[in-house]
């Protein structure tokens, strides 16, 4: 009797057992399939206002999500927008300023694409846009950059700048200082004139360079651009460094460089970017 009652035991257990370790399986693979990453925005980024101090130079910034962000689990882009000098401010009452022009810009307007397709693949950035109260540093870039990777689900291999003017000459003073931090940038009619030093870092880590500039730029000579592209394309990067520069224009290059709209190669300046990661 005792044995009948064993086996019995042992015929239920076994079961049990067998059809728990295939719920954990399936339960895993259903983890490992995670459908989110497979969501498409079609909702423009959502920007706000934050007032908070990142640097000793940086008291606020614009951040953008992606619409349906806190319903999924994936990593996103970043995109580090760097304004121009007309839009320095406190980071509090002067924020808005930061709104003037190009990315924050499109952002507010809702005329920014909320997911870009390269390669097969659907991208949407998180983009953040600081206000510094003076000349932008390279400390002000990274500790923004610092910031949104600890804060936000941010895909690192992922980083790309852009800036116009001022912001234009920080993201290549920042990409040299930091070159394998970015995976491309995008200097539009940037101020900071080109050394030999920056131009070796930034092709030493292969950083992709898409830059923009007026010939008749009356504030920031394109030859700053020229001389970048050159400087860098001698170190031999891959991908080599390109500029367009349009004959007019004077010092705004910004508003059609940031155009979605405007593209070469069939990609605008974002579709470009993604292209590359570290």
């Amino acid at each position: 009797m005792k044995q009948m009652i064993a086996r019995l035991c042992y015929a239920l257990i076994i079961p049990t057992l067998l059809f728990s370790c295939k719920k954990d399986s399936i339960s895993e693979n259903a983890a490992n399939t995670r459908p989110d990453l497979d969501i498409i925005e079609t909702s423009p980024p959502v920007q706000v206002a934050v007032s908070e101090k990142i640097s000793d130079n940086c008291f606020g910034f614009y951040r953008a999500l992606p619409a349906r962000y806190d319903s999924t689990s994936k990593k996103y882009p970043l995109l580090i927008f760097l304004h121009g000098s007309g839009e320095m401010g406190n980071g509090t009452t002067d924020l808005p300023l930061v709104l003037r022009n190009s990315v924050p810009k499109l952002i507010n307007n809702k005329k920014f694409p909320p997911s870009f397709n390269v390669g097969g693949k659907n991208y949407s950035f998180i983009v953040f846009s600081p206000q510094v109260k003076s000349w932008t540093t390279n400390n002000d870039v990274y500790a923004m950059i610092k910031y949104a990777t600890s804060h936000y689900r941010i895909d690192t291999t992922r980083i790309y700048v852009t800036g116009l003017s001022l912001g234009g000459g920080a993201t290549w003073d920042f990409t040299a200082k930091y070159p394998e931090i970015p995976a491309a940038i995008v200097p539009i009619c940037g101020s900071s004139t080109c050394t030999d030093a920056n131009a070796k870092a930034i092709a030493g880590k292969n950083v992709a360079v898409w830059a923009f500039h007026n010939e008749d730029d009356n504030l920031a000579p394109v030859k700053n651009t020229k001389d970048y592209i050159s400087m860098i394309n001698k170190y031999n990067p891959s991908p080599k460094a390109i500029m367009t520069i349009w004959p007019t224009g004077k010092h705004d290059a910004w508003t059609k460089a940031s155009d979605p709209a405007y593209k070469e190669n069939n990609m605008n300046m974002y579709e470009w970017m993604l292209q590359y990661h570290k």
